[in-house]
């Protein structure tokens, strides 16, 4: 009996790990989607209106034009003009606009294009207690306090800023990039994280 019920708890498991990550996958890709659908909202209706065509198939002639300005406007950026143009837009208007540097930063950091604006992950005791919370170091204080920035989940560009004695906060072994991977995902592939505060003591 505890043979059948240790095999159906071994499979039961499995298949939550199996299928788990596959649905969180597509619940996110189904969030995107939608992100991406509403945005696009407005040039999807002048195709279907004009060329009397399905909605998908608008949606998807819509993703495939602004792929191919963002080839385009990528192409003119390496060109000497297109530099300066580009420079001169970020000086003089887009650096004024809210979050434009944080969700930049962001952007080019899962490209790989430029060095993550964090120094460290952490996890930081907001409350003084057992609770922890996924954080980024974003500065370091002579006192020995932090300044943490506590990113909300899915959507890592928004988040607080808290100023934390460093007593209650523990530096984990864990790149910024398996951090916001684990942001994106609401908290899943936490366990790494974890792991390594354990391993630290």
């Amino acid at each position: 009996m505890k043979k059948i019920k240790y095999v159906i708890k071994t499979a039961l498991i499995g298949g939550i790990t199996v299928i788990l990550p596959v649905a969180l996958l597509v619940i996110i890709f189904k969030w995107l989607l939608k992100i991406v659908t509403n945005i696009i909202q407005p040039f999807t209706n002048i195709i279907t209106a004009t060329a009397h065509t399905q909605e998908l198939i608008a949606d998807i002639i819509v993703i495939i034009i602004l792929l191919l300005t963002c080839f385009i406007v990528g192409l003119v950026v390496k060109t000497k003009i297109g530099k300066f143009i580009h420079h001169s837009l970020e000086d003089n208007i887009l650096k004024f606009a809210p979050g434009y540097n944080m969700i930049k930063e962001t952007i080019m950091q899962f490209l790989g294009k430029s060095k993550p604006p964090f120094s460290d992950v952490c996890l930081v005791q907001l409350f003084e207690n057992s609770t922890m919370c996924t954080g980024f170091v974003t500065d370091t204080h002579e006192d020995g306090s932090y300044t943490v920035f506590v990113p909300t989940g899915p959507n890592p560009t928004s988040g607080l800023i808290y100023h934390v004695k460093g007593e209650f906060v523990r530096i984990v072994d864990v790149t910024v990039e398996s951090a916001m991977r684990s942001i994106l995902s609401c908290g899943a592939g936490s366990e790494r994280l974890l792991s390594a505060v354990k391993n630290s003591h």
